[in-house]
């Protein structure tokens, strides 16, 4: 079966995860991902040794990918890197901002020798601007962003349970490379992209952003919803915690009819439309929190069931390692074989395969005569 990035040749000059979460969904579609690495390797190699003994980070961000030892403090190694760009559609790097200029690479002068090249380039703060020059890590952004603000519970800001800001700027970055390609193979002309972490992170606040500006910030709910009630996690009989979701006044009367049997509730002013119950969110909640611990968690899921109420558990890791929706892939490593979640995308009728991930300096032969094997 041919992918649709078969002979799409990527130099990855990364670290981390924002790029190797990029480069790592190239490789996927079939392009050819050389991951170029120091002698001692990407760092998130040591990040943890959760998956066999290795980085969960890294053999998650770097199947199907080449690695290749490039000293880039040398002379040799700047040649080795020049002569892979120069055999490249695509040239993707995080490093901090400039080094790539320092060390001979100016993206100016790569469009100009090689005109055809996609260049993606990836920092905190974009090439301007009073914080350029700042280091900027996921969790800083998520703080600097204001992310961290309305995320959490009324006590305190909060971190996203996961790397929310380098999986976002991955993505924006795996998007705009497609659309290059695309307009390349109209145009012939590659395309010089700067994606910042920070202006990835701005964008997905818009709605909380406009609403502050409207005079309405966003206040910390923890597991409930600003500007919908009830929105939240209720807890049943048996100590099991649910959250539901009610859109509209007819998911409402249902609850209160089907699951709650207080066909009634709907007739007070204070429950009446979705307005009055967030602005009365406390009486609204106690309502439905002392209906919902009169039922145990299975009679519960059954009544919002049928009355096709939105619900969900609220699950833990060790809960979804076992769910009966998780699907996986196996990848092979250098410890062994590996299972994890597998990607989103489903291209029906097209089953994919997912390649290795490579231990340092592994790659197949091909490489441009300039670079060294091994």
């Amino acid at each position: 079966m041919t992918l649709p990035l078969e002979g799409i040749t990527v130099i990855a000059v990364e670290q981390a995860v924002a790029a190797p979460f990029c480069s790592s969904r190239l490789a996927d579609a079939g392009a050819r991902v050389i991951k170029i690495e120091r002698p001692e390797g990407d760092f998130a190699r040591g990040y943890d040794a959760f998956a066999k003994g290795q980085s969960s980070y890294f053999v998650w961000l770097n199947r199907g990918k080449e690695s290749v030892v490039v000293d880039l403090a040398t002379e040799a190694g700047r040649k080795e890197l020049e002569a892979l760009i120069a055999s490249a559609d695509v040239l993707l790097q995080n490093l901090k901002p400039g080094a790539m200029d320092k060390l001979g690479f100016a993206r100016e002068r790569l469009r100009r020798d090689y005109p055809r090249l996609i260049c993606c380039t990836i920092s905190g703060y974009g090439d301007d601007g009073p914080y350029a020059n700042r280091k900027a890590y996921d969790l800083l952004i998520q703080a600097e962003s204001g992310l961290a603000s309305i995320t959490g519970g009324p006590e305190s800001a909060s971190r996203v349970g996961l790397s929310i800001v380098d999986i976002a700027t991955g993505a924006t970055a795996h998007a705009a490379i497609l659309e290059a390609l695309i307009g390349r193979s109209v145009s012939g002309k590659g395309a010089d992209i700067r994606i910042s972490m920070f202006d990835v992170m701005a964008d997905w606040l818009t709605v909380p952003l406009l609403s502050a500006e409207a005079g309405k910030s966003p206040q910390r709910l923890g597991l409930a919803h600003p500007s919908i009630a009830p929105y939240g996690v209720f807890r049943s009989k048996d100590g099991k915690d649910i959250l539901i979701s009610i859109q509209n006044e007819r998911e409402w009367k249902k609850l209160c009819a089907d699951v709650m049997g207080q066909p009634a509730l709907p007739d007070d002013p204070r429950l009446a439309n979705m307005v009055e119950r967030v602005r009365n969110r406390q009486h609204t909640d106690s309502i439905v929190g002392a209906a919902f611990a009169t039922m145990t968690r299975d009679a519960l899921l059954e009544r919002l069931d049928k009355a096709d109420i939105a619900f969900a558990e609220v699950n833990s890791m060790d809960d979804l390692a076992k769910h009966p929706h998780l699907r996986r892939i196996e990848v092979d490593s250098p410890n062994g074989k590996l299972a994890y979640p597998a990607p989103a995308a489903i291209v029906v009728g097209e089953p994919r395969s997912y390649g290795a991930v490579p231990a340092i300096g592994d790659h197949k032969p091909g490489l441009p005569s300039a670079t060294r094997k091994g």
